[in-house]
């Protein structure tokens, strides 16, 4: 499959990442409210992120300035890939599992 195939594949991914973000941030604000919210970052560094937050959207920009990253380094792509792929697979069955668990 050519890069081009690929990237596309994974805006769209993190397309539906993004909209999905937006209801997690949405019901975690509602959790807040009702004092339910009481932690500090959603993932650890250990789960190969740098943005520490206790919102989705975040990790969500850092996966996007990632993908822009290696779309403008073609040489460091299939590298590069190798650290995107299981951030953006955790980061979309965290939200996931969240949606799951919040109703």
């Amino acid at each position: 499959m050519p890069h081009t195939q690929v990237i596309e594949q994974l805006k769209a991914s993190l397309q539906t990442a993004y909209r999905q973000a937006i209801d997690a941030d949405a019901r975690l604000d509602e959790l807040k409210k009702a004092g339910h919210v009481k932690f500090d970052t959603i993932f650890s560094t250990s789960e190969g992120f740098t943005t520490k937050s206790n919102r989705f959207t975040p990790y969500v920009q850092e996966l996007a300035a990632d993908m822009e990253g290696f779309i403008q380094d073609p040489d460091t792509f299939a590298q590069s890939l190798e650290s995107y792929i299981p951030k953006l697979g955790l980061l979309l069955q965290t939200m996931q599992a969240f949606k799951s668990n919040a109703k």
